[in-house]
């Protein structure tokens, strides 16, 4: 995406100010949302989700590892993420920037506090040996929304997920066995531009956004919530901004997964 000009950020302004939006969608209207599954052979569950111009794609592999001290006899989630430059001209090679762990951390914490993984049933010794659940995310191409594309990701290639065997400590890549969620959590933005609520901002609207608000539900508890943007939010625009997601959760969760 080349550099987003005045004249583009205005024009988007200019047309949600008007309950319209520059690509033709209704303001609480996602894009085109395709999901292709089994995209990277080695791992033990991926998917690639496109969501508009913006493309992520997430892989998931099983090793095995000491447990943390605080939880020996639990498994481990752990959630990385990489926007390079092949993405996007404002992303460097290197380590983890802000972008990158924030979207690693809202992945996890959507995952994680909802309980979704059966972390005990990871556990194989405990204090000693426990299952590592790593989900990996690539961002192949950013046109905005680069949250609501990896989590949808992460979360459709673990339920595309097969562990594999272990045994005599060593394990088993040419065995599977079913590796099932114990809960699904789906991740909705929303972003407040003027008196506007829009969903699934693509790149020109979030430069122009008061505030966004990501929030993750199950089919029936909210799990987590991350704001962004400068703009401050009453109570009610937040309850408003939260029952909107949760609809849109809702509809995503019935048309994609």
């Amino acid at each position: 995406m080349m550099e987003i000009t005045e004249i583009e950020k205005q024009s988007a302004l200019d047309k949600i100010k008007k309950g319209e939006r520059l690509d033709g969608r209704g303001l609480k209207d996602f894009r085109d949302i395709k999901i292709d599954v089994g995209v990277a052979k080695k791992a033990e569950g991926s998917a690639q989700v496109e969501l508009g111009e913006s493309k992520v794609i997430a892989g998931v592999k099983f090793g095995m590892g000491e447990p943390f001290p605080d939880t020996p006899d639990e498994g481990m989630l752990m959630v990385n993420a990489e926007l390079g430059p092949m993405a996007s001209p404002n992303f460097e090679s290197g380590p983890p920037g802000k972008n990158a762990t924030e979207i690693a951390r809202v992945v996890d914490r959507g995952i994680r506090e909802c309980e979704a993984l059966p972390l005990k049933d990871l556990c194989v010794e405990e204090g000693e040996r426990v299952w590592k659940v790593m989900v990996d995310i690539h961002v192949l191409d950013h046109d905005g929304n680069l949250l609501d594309a990896s989590a949808l990701a992460g979360v459709k290639a673990l339920l595309e997920a097969k562990m594999p065997g272990f045994e005599d400590s060593k394990v088993l890549r040419d065995e599977e066995h079913e590796f099932k969620m114990e809960k699904v959590p789906v991740t909705c933005t929303v972003a407040k531009i003027e008196d506007k609520y829009v969903i699934d901002p693509d790149i020109i609207e979030e430069k122009v956004v008061d505030s966004m608000v990501t929030v993750t539900w199950t089919e029936d508890e909210l799990c987590s919530l991350q704001k962004r943007g400068n703009g401050g939010l009453t109570k009610n625009e937040l309850l408003e901004m939260f029952e909107l997601a949760r609809e849109k959760t809702e509809e995503l969760r019935q048309t994609t997964l």
